[in-house]
């Protein structure tokens, strides 16, 4: 009788042991420590394992997302998860070629993904290759809101996204331009059978320039006569001024704003003059207009426009915050909506603290407008959104 007791208690401290050990190992890839979903044993369950939780992980790489599932591919093996109700936690965001880990509730068979729950999408705690900052060359085939369309030197045609990405061209944007794009990812093979073109939906451009690196230069300074030396008068320059003005939309070389106070959309040819969009160009941002001249109301007839910059989102509070996409909701997760904008890309932000005015429920297909803070995503292909409207 006495070896059955002590058996017994022997096994229980085992199973008590080995309960502590999987959470342990669980808390390793859970960035928050959430515990909502263990479960403490009841009377009724620690004698059958009728009522047990399962809880996993599994590690890969990441080949597509489409805002509520996700392709995971391991030991070329392709998983497809449903991750609606998951919470997405990867620093760098959704990029195609990341390294993640799927925590889930429930037990995979083979790589059918219908029988678990996924709770958390996370960086993998031991990464074995980080995404590093690569760099895209090509001609400029198209320029808007949220994409840009270049073809390399290879003849190689991809289409990247780019919501509030930097962008600097010290001698103007016009087709076929040469540029150079700074972004992390990998791209996944092609599926449309075309092998000229590339799929960059799920990449993140850091950067774009018609130089390899960014550098604005500092203002002339206007030069100082030396002593003695008599000035000879000249004709004196018209004198350079700014207006402040709202971003409607931009094509290509053609950046579309309304003056502030007027009421007319204004065409400005970007082609040869330098622009800087800091938290890209996005509309209802704010730029500065600097023109020599004398400006009429809701016309740009009798000045000469001489460069365009956009306002820095980083010393901007989310509260004055203007920056917008637009578009068509692709999907949602516990923290996350996806939309396709009305320009083409594929856009996901971040919902925790978000303000929602939107009369749809963020449900498949609703049209909304969302403001975001480009600060908060420079690394990221995850944005953080502010509000959410009706579109």
């Amino acid at each position: 009788m006495k070896k059955l007791i002590t058996v017994c208690i022997c096994t229980g401290l085992a199973i008590s042991l080995g309960g502590c050990s999987l959470r342990n190992l669980i808390d390793q890839f859970t960035s928050t420590g959430d515990t909502s979903v263990r479960e403490t044993p009841s009377s009724d369950t620690q004698n059958t394992s009728k009522g047990r939780i399962y809880m996993d992980e599994l590690t890969g790489i990441l080949q597509d997302f489409s805002g509520s599932q996700l392709v995971l591919s391991v030991n070329n093996t392709q998983y497809a998860f449903n991750v609606s109700n998951a919470t997405l936690e990867c620093e760098d965001g959704m990029i195609t070629g990341d390294e993640i880990s799927i925590i889930y509730q429930g037990q995979l068979s083979d790589n059918d993904t219908s029988t678990v729950n996924v709770l958390k999408v996370v960086d993998e705690y031991h990464k074995k290759a980080r995404l590093k900052a690569r760099i895209a060359y090509g001609q400029v085939l198209s320029l808007t809101p949220n994409t840009v369309t270049i073809r390399s030197q290879k003849g190689k045609t991809a289409t990247y996204p780019i919501t509030g990405t930097e962008q600097y061209y010290g001698s103007g944007i016009k087709a076929d331009d040469w540029i150079y794009l700074h972004f992390k990812g990998k791209f996944p093979k092609s599926t449309d059978g075309d092998p000229d073109s590339l799929n960059a939906s799920h990449l993140k451009v850091l950067s774009i320039s018609n130089m390899k690196s960014i550098q604005i230069p500092e203002p002339s300074p206007t030069p100082v006569p030396s002593p003695g030396v008599e000035e000879i008068p000249q004709e004196m320059p018209d004198k350079e001024q700014q207006f402040s003005a709202t971003i409607q939309n931009v094509n290509l070389n053609i950046l579309q704003v309304i003056q502030d106070g007027g009421s007319a959309v204004l065409n400005i040819d970007m082609s040869d003059i330098p622009v800087y969009f800091k938290g890209g160009i996005a509309p209802g941002s704010h730029v500065n207009i600097t023109y020599t001249g004398k400006m009429n109301p809701d016309s740009l007839d009798g000045i000469q426009i001489l460069a365009v910059t956009g306002e820095d989102p980083d010393e901007i509070s989310d509260k004055h915050i203007s920056f917008t996409a637009s578009g068509t909701i692709q999907g949602k997760t516990a923290n996350t909506v996806t939309i396709q904008t009305t320009d083409g890309a594929i856009d996901t932000f971040r919902t925790d603290n978000v303000q929602d005015l939107s009369t749809g429920g963020l449900e498949y297909g609703c049209s909304v407008r969302i403001t975001f803070h480009p600060s908060a995503s420079k690394t990221s292909n995850i944005y953080t959104a502010i509000k959410i409207q009706d579109a």
